[in-house]
């Protein structure tokens, strides 16, 4: 594989007008060099991370983000303008899982991982549309335990990954239910 492979496969390579790609949402960086459209109405996920990356790369308290299987995103203009950022490593090469922004502007673009992308909800356009944006709702935090500011909103509150890890005690008790029944369920099925 080549340097620059990556042009040609998801989440870059851009749809083709045959490939029934059914745009529903629009997105661009500050300055509208990086625009991209969204297939699917509602993510796989959306999360606040509060981990000290996130708080540093962001230069906020917290991200918001939702995450999207790597074919539902298409870029219509700006895709070779992008910049990495491997925050493990700290270097600017497209090795995954990496962070990506616009390189003029510096917008947060997303996240790539070995499969999925984890987009910035506000770089979308929904007009005014509430209803789209109920689709982006968070429906927990991560790394709760770096926060800088609290946030008591009834949400379920992990120590770091969700599943992967603790939730704390601000969490809701019907997040404790189900945390123990999927645990339960995962050491049955690893026994079996």
């Amino acid at each position: 594989m080549g340097e620059d492979d990556w042009k040609t496969r998801a989440p870059y390579a851009i749809h083709k007008s045959g490939d029934e790609f059914h745009a529903r949402y629009e997105a661009s960086c500050h300055c509208g060099r990086v625009n991209y459209q969204l297939s699917r109405e509602k993510p796989l996920a959306a999360k606040y991370c509060h981990c000290t990356t996130c708080q540093t790369l962001h230069g906020a308290p917290f991200q918001w983000a939702a995450i999207f299987h790597k074919e539902d995103i298409n870029f219509t203009k700006g895709h070779h303008d992008l910049a990495w950022y491997d925050s493990g490593e700290k270097t600017t090469r497209h090795k995954l899982p990496c962070k990506i922004t616009c390189s003029y502007c510096r917008s947060p673009i997303m996240d790539e991982g070995r499969n999925m992308i984890l987009l910035y909800p506000t770089l979308i356009k929904f007009k005014g549309n509430r209803e789209d944006m109920k689709n982006f709702e968070p429906t927990m935090h991560m790394f709760y335990t770096q926060r800088v500011v609290d946030i008591p909103d009834g949400k379920p509150k992990w120590t770091k990954l969700n599943d992967e890890s603790e939730l704390m005690a601000d969490s809701p008790p019907e997040a404790y239910e189900e945390l123990k029944r999927n645990r339960e369920k995962k050491a049955k099925e690893q026994k079996d």
